[in-house]
C-alpha cells in the first residue's frame, strides 16, 4: 500500500481505457471484472465473484458475472455501485475510432463504455487507493463496490441478486453512490436523487376483417387502436411534483401488417411506454389506462411489463457530502434531479440511502462515446473527497 507521498499505483484514465478494451456488451464481461478485482485485491479488498443464471422474461439463460468487493469490516460500509456492461456499438464503421481501442485524441478518451460508466468506475477505485493511503490504520469503516454485469440489459441477474446475497449473509450497506454519468453539460452540475419509474403496455386490438367496400359488415382494428391511444394521449397523467416532472406517455409502434389496400384490418397492435413520477404506481397507472380503455369498449387484450417503481430519496446526508465534494474541486453547486431513465439506484434505495453521480453523458449509448481526460482527473478528486466526508461524519 503506498503511502500519502508515493506516486499513485492506480492511473485511473489507464484503468478506463484497460477497461473500455474488454468488449463486455450485455451479457458478456470478457474478462472486465477480472481487470476490477485485480486492481480491488491489491488493495486489500476481499473480492466475491457472483454468477446468477435465473431465465430471462423471454425464457433465455444468460449468466452474468457479478462482483461484490469489500475493504474493511466496520461501518459504515459505504458502497460503489455501478456496471462494466456496455450497450453494442452499431455499425462500427459509423465510428471515426475503433469502438474498444481505448484511444486517446483531443484530450479525450475514446471507447464504448468510457462514459457509460467505466471510466466512472476507474475514478472510484483510484480515489480510493487515495483516500485508504491518507488513513493507514486509522481507517475504522468499510468501503465497498457492487459492480454488475447486467445493468444494461433485463437487469435480471445483477444488482437485484447481489443485494439479496448480502442481505442473506447478513451484510449491511449504509450508504451507496451509484456512478451512472449524471453530469449534464458540465461535471458536477448535476445529482440523481430518485428516477422515474417505466413500465410498458402491449395493446392488442381485435375487429372484423373485410372488404372496405361493405363497411357495414367489419369492425376496423386499426379505428379501434386509434381511438384506444387517443384516450392515452389526449392530456397528459399529471403535471409534475416537487422533484418531479410531469409524467410521461410516449407511443414507441403501431403494427397492423396489412399490405392489401382494400381489405379492413381485424387485428392492430400498438407498443407504449410510460415514464411516471412519484403521484403513481405501476398499479394505479394500469387501473388508470384500463379505465381509459374501458369508456371506448372494443375487445383488445393489454399486457404490461414493469421494469421499475418511481422513488425518491429526500436530500439528506449522502446528497449533502456529494454536493460538499463536488463545490471542493469544481467549485459548481449541482442540481438535485430525478430526469432520464431508470438505474440500479432502484433496488438499492430499499437497503439504504442512495444518489447518483458520475461523468457527462452527451455521448453514453452514441457513436463516438468519449470522456475529456480532464473529468477523469477531477472525478476522481471528487470520489476521494466524498469519501472523506462521509467518513468524517461517521
Amino acid at each position: 500500500m503506498p503511502d500519502a507521498t508515493s506516486n499513485w499505483a492506480i492511473d485511473p484514465v489507464a484503468l478506463a481505457a484497460e477497461l473500455i478494451q474488454r468488449p463486455s456488451i450485455t451479457p458478456k464481461d470478457e474478462g472486465a471484472l477480472d481487470v476490477v478485482a485485480a486492481r480491488l485485491e491489491r488493495l486489500g479488498f476481499t473480492c466475491h465473484r457472483l454468477i446468477f443464471d435465473e431465465p430471462n422474461p423471454n425464457g433465455s439463460v444468460e449468466p452474468i458475472i457479478n462482483l461484490y468487493a469489500r475493504r474493511g469490516t466496520g461501518s459504515p460500509n459505504i458502497c460503489f455501485a455501478g456496471h462494466t456492461d456496455v450497450v453494442p456499438t452499431g455499425p462500427t464503421d459509423a465510428w471515426s475510432f475503433a469502438p474498444f481501442a481505448a484511444a486517446i485524441r483531443d484530450g479525450a478518451l475514446c471507447g464504448r463504455g468510457a462514459v457509460d460508466m467505466k471510466g466512472a468506475i476507474a475514478s472510484f477505485i483510484a480515489a480510493a487507493e487515495r483516500f485508504l493511503a491518507g488513513k493507514g490504520a486509522e481507517f475504522g469503516g468499510s468501503i465497498s463496490l457492487l459492480i454488475t454485469g447486467d445493468e444494461e440489459g433485463v437487469a435480471v441477474n445483477g444488482t437485484k441478486k447481489v443485494l439479496a446475497w448480502l442481505k442473506e449473509r447478513g451484510e449491511a450497506i449504509d450508504a451507496c453512490v451509484v456512478g451512472e454519468p449524471t453530469s449534464a453539460a458540465q461535471l458536477g452540475d448535476m445529482i440523481k436523487i430518485g428516477r422515474r419509474g417505466s413500465m410498458t403496455g402491449r395493446l392488442v386490438v381485435e375487429g372484423v376483417q373485410g372488404h372496405v367496400a361493405y363497411p357495414h359488415l367489419v369492425d376496423n382494428a386499426a379505428h379501434r387502436l386509434v381511438a384506444l391511444l387517443s384516450a392515452l394521449t389526449a392530456e397528459a397523467p399529471d403535471d409534475g411534483t416537487e422533484h418531479f416532472q410531469a409524467s410521461s406517455l410516449q407511443v414507441t409502434t403501431i403494427d397492423i401488417g396489412n399490405p392489401a389496400t382494400n381489405v379492413v384490418p381485424g387485428i392492430a397492435r400498438a407498443t407504449f411506454n410510460i415514464r411516471f413520477n412519484d403521484t403513481w404506481s405501476s398499479a394505479t397507472l394500469k387501473q388508470w389506462a384500463e379505465a381509459k380503455f374501458a369508456a371506448i369498449g372494443g375487445k383488445y387484450t393489454l399486457n404490461w411489463e414493469v421494469s421499475g417503481e418511481s422513488f425518491l430519496v429526500p436530500p439528506g446526508f449522502v446528497s449533502e457530502c456529494l454536493t460538499e465534494a463536488i463545490g471542493s474541486v469544481t467549485g459548481r453547486t449541482p442540481e438535485l434531479s430525478t430526469t432520464g431513465g431508470t438505474s440500479d439506484a432502484r433496488f438499492i434505495h430499499a437497503y439504504c440511502a442512495v444518489a447518483e453521480f458520475g461523468l457527462v453523458n452527451a455521448t453514453m449509448h452514441k457513436v463516438d462515446e468519449r470522456v475529456d481526460i480532464a473529468d477523469i482527473t477531477h472525478l476522481t478528486a471528487i470520489y476521494e473527497a466524498f469519501l472523506e466526508r462521509m467518513f468524517a461524519r461517521a
